[in-house]
């Protein structure tokens, strides 16, 4: 049996000793042991020593992102933070000099990649308060990084995935087809087929260029927004890559686009944008587009992660709010076009 085929609980037991075993590859104390803290494209691990030391410990999943991907990320961390757009999490280097380390066991001897970063501390932005504020920082620090990605000069090797229709609706989708995700039945798919074609149109129309489409961070939500007494920090560029600009606003609101308070959450991160960037009247109404490119990505995710806790946790309805939010779209785009 493979490592991917492995039951969740059994996986996590190797990579937990994966963990322990590669501290070693780092200059960490001694007396440092691993806690896990999350489970989704990546293990995350806190690592906890004396005198007060902690650092994050990220496995990468296997086959997810290439070596060089994993650079390109890192190398878009240091210049945001060197040439102060925003403050990025800083990254150990490993006892032979890399930032990037690789460790295997004898259970998984096909390996896996590794990073040890800096622990950050602060806290994300309360979600049962009012969340406008946090949806408005997100929104400049989105327009500051955008700004910096069309003039950084990128490394020669830049090698990050792309976030684009056929990212999400091609016949090698990098999170799955939707199709296959949890409870899609018959009269669910029918709908999404129409929003899958919608979706794919306007965003054929809308285009790729460079003031539109160039590298995002794609996972810019709350959970990653750190405030604490040194500022605030944007963390897990994990999904980084190159796509549209305002899919990082899609990604800010992932798994909970039906909420009755995301037109304000919208409204604060274009108010948040603007202060930064301009963003004209002809982008900001094809925001909807791109939540709901987002919204049938996740959908994908859930199909191809359901061995994942969150994954679990939200399958029984999201196929069929999906859907629920596929029609108000489709809906929209009517009025919109007068057909």
């Amino acid at each position: 049996m493979s490592t991917v085929d492995l039951p969740l609980q059994n996986l996590l037991g190797y990579l937990q000793k994966l963990a322990e075993q590669s501290l070693s590859l780092w200059d960490v104390p001694e007396d440092a042991v691993v806690r896990l803290i999350n489970i989704s494209e990546n293990t995350t691990y806190l690592v906890e020593a004396s005198q007060g030391y902690k650092a994050i410990l990220r496995i990468h999943r296997k086959n997810y992102h290439s070596l060089r991907a994993i650079e390109s990320e890192l190398a878009w961390l240091e210049a945001l933070g060197r040439e102060k757009v925003i403050r990025t999490p800083d990254y150990y280097l490993g006892r032979n000099s890399c930032a990037i380390q690789f460790g295997k066991t004898d259970a998984l001897i096909d390996g896996r990649f590794m990073v040890l970063f800096h622990f950050v501390d602060g806290n994300a932005p309360d979600e049962s308060l009012d969340m406008t504020y946090g949806f408005h920082a997100l929104g400049a620090i989105a327009a500051r990084c955008h700004d910096h990605a069309i003039s950084w000069a990128k490394p020669t090797y830049f090698e990050r995935l792309t976030w684009d229709a056929e990212a999400v609706f091609g016949p090698a989708a990098t999170w799955g087809n939707w199709r296959d995700a949890p409870l899609v039945d018959r009269d669910i798919a029918k709908v999404l087929e129409e929003v899958e074609k919608t979706v794919c149109a306007r965003l054929e129309a809308f285009g790729k260029a460079s003031e539109r489409f160039n590298l995002i961070h794609a996972d810019m939500r709350l959970a990653n927004l750190l405030v604490g007494q040194e500022g605030t920090r944007l963390i897990d560029f994990d999904d980084c890559g190159h796509g549209w600009f305002l899919y990082d606003f899609a990604a800010s609101i992932s798994f909970i686009e039906d909420d009755p308070r995301i037109p304000a959450f919208k409204d604060a991160w274009v108010r948040g944008y603007r202060s930064i960037r301009d963003l004209n009247a002809e982008d900001e109404a094809e925001i909807e587009t791109f939540i709901m490119l987002r919204r049938m990505a996740l959908l994908a995710w859930i199909g191809s992660h359901i061995e994942a806790p969150e994954a679990q946790k939200l399958a029984p309805e999201f196929a069929s709010v999906t859907a629920k939010i596929g029609k108000l779209y489709l809906e929209q785009c009517k009025m919109l076009t007068g057909n």
